[in-house]
């Protein structure tokens, strides 16, 4: 954790409690959005220093990993009755994929939206941004990579069961959407939600876990586009035959990638960095870097 202040000291405001108690009502307390800010930050400023091979083969794995949100929810969806609630509950399996990458610390491009930009929107340098723009170049194609690896995979006839298959096709149909701004619009909130997710993640402490099943189950129930997630699924579909590469890149890839960086960025690196930023520059809180 960088080296601050913590906000929520409690030898100031609890004057009732003994030193052991204040120490321990401390850990308990919730970081406020400033130390949050730093511990993000920090983790920013070590992805940006990482080698080219490290960010590949991490963003690489996370690609991969990814592909297990469109397979567990494709088994979770074959494995239920057809009813009215089955698609509400197969969407769980959306969560797999984020569960995985998360906990494992592998590298995706939408996280970056916001680990690697407020070391960019802090510093305000060419040479940040320029480190910024390396990491989610790498990222972005080694995950894409991880996600084409895992469609074709997944596409060899015979290594799941008939009613499997028959769910990931069904799904896939559904992930290269004809309408550009519609796409561009749920790709906005899905960036948004898990740039959210990744702010959160430092006060849910034991909850973490709860924490991205519960954002990423509201990405799947809302059909929101997300680069990563959906990119397995859409690359399914052009193996399938039902898709073109062309409506891969133009109906897919092009928006999805456009409001997944919006959303990221402006509605939350932009905003919550301008939420604390006084402090930062102003107030004598300075960032460590």
């Amino acid at each position: 954790m960088p080296d601050i202040e913590d906000s929520h000291d409690m030898s100031e405001g609890s004057k009732h409690l003994g030193r052991e108690d204040q120490m321990l009502a401390s850990r308990h307390a919730a970081p406020d959005a400033l130390i949050i800010h730093e511990i993000i930050r920090d983790q920013g400023e070590s992805e940006l220093a990482r080698t080219n091979m490290a960010l590949a083969l991490s963003g690489l794995a996370a690609g991969l990993s990814m592909g297990f949100s469109f397979l567990t929810q494709a088994m979770l969806q074959a494995g239920l009755p057809d009813v009215v609630w089955r698609r509400t509950l197969a969407a769980f399996g959306y969560s797999m994929g984020f569960v995985i990458v998360v906990m494992a610390r592998q590298q995706l491009f939408t996280e970056s939206t916001l680990t690697a930009m407020l070391p960019v929107i802090t510093r305000r340098d060419m040479k940040t941004a320029a480190a910024a723009l390396r990491l989610w170049v790498i990222v972005l194609a080694a995950n894409l990579l991880g996600t084409w690896l895992f469609a074709v995979l997944v596409h060899v006839h015979g290594v799941f069961p008939d009613d499997v298959t028959e769910a990931m096709t069904t799904l896939a149909r559904q992930a290269i959407p004809p309408a550009f701004g519609a796409t561009l619009l749920r790709a906005f909130f899905a960036g948004w939600l898990i740039a959210l997710m990744v702010w959160i993640l430092p006060s849910a402490q034991s909850a973490r876990l709860l924490t991205v099943i519960i954002i990423t189950y509201v990405v799947a129930l809302g059909h929101l586009s997300h680069i990563i997630a959906g990119s397995t699924e859409a690359a399914y579909d052009v193996l399938s035959g039902q898709a073109t590469l062309a409506a891969y890149l133009s109906h897919f890839l092009l928006p999805t990638l456009c409001g997944n960086i919006i959303g990221g960025v402006v509605m939350v690196s932009v905003l919550n960095h301008g939420s604390i930023a006084p402090e930062i520059h102003g107030n004598g809180r300075q960032s460590r870097r």
